[in-house]
């Protein structure tokens, strides 16, 4: 087979968090560092807080936008009162890709144990946009980046891949 050329995809960068801003959001900073790196480009990076609507205005905002061809967020993932980026994301999702989230907590098994089971990382598509929801530390978002994100947002892995199905998201 003749080798496939690199398309590289906007992404935006979202950080759920109360405490955080652009100097001390290393989760953030990972993700960006990392999509750029891949020769991705990135489209807008937001820190909002812990609040499903504020969660939401930016994540509709983004897959509204035929710019925006994933979104990356970290933080909101676990199981405290405050967390609640799955409850703010999933209605916004036309599909859930279940695999993400189970791959994600099988992968972190081997780096903290049990405790991956706290993680409600998951990923879907909305309006024809990827949405991948990962926990807040920079560990894991390295993680999630480097062992399922960056290969399937490489037009080139094969046997396929996510980003030869953009065209047919939209169907």
């Amino acid at each position: 087979m003749p080798e496939r050329e690199f398309v590289p995809l906007a992404i935006a960068v979202l950080t759920v968090s109360d405490t955080r801003d652009l100097q001390s959001d290393k989760s953030g900073r990972v993700l960006v560092d990392r999509l750029e790196a891949a020769g991705h480009r990135l489209y807008a990076r937001r820190i909002v807080p812990d609040d499903k609507y504020a969660i939401r205005a930016v994540l509709s905002e983004w897959i509204r936008d035929p710019d925006v061809q994933v979104v990356l967020s970290t933080g909101g993932t676990g199981l405290t009162g405050r967390d609640g980026t799955p409850e703010a994301v999933r209605p916004l999702l036309d599909k859930e890709i279940e695999g993400f989230g189970e791959m994600f907590r099988v992968l972190s098994f081997e780096s903290i144990g049990t405790s991956t089971m706290q993680s409600r990382a998951l990923a879907g598509v909305a309006n024809g946009t990827y949405v991948f929801c990962l926990p807040g530390s920079s560990g894991a978002c390295a993680e999630g980046w480097d062992k399922l994100i960056r290969a399937q947002l490489d037009y080139r892995t094969r046997p396929c891949n996510l980003v030869e199905l953009m065209p047919r998201l939209g169907e």
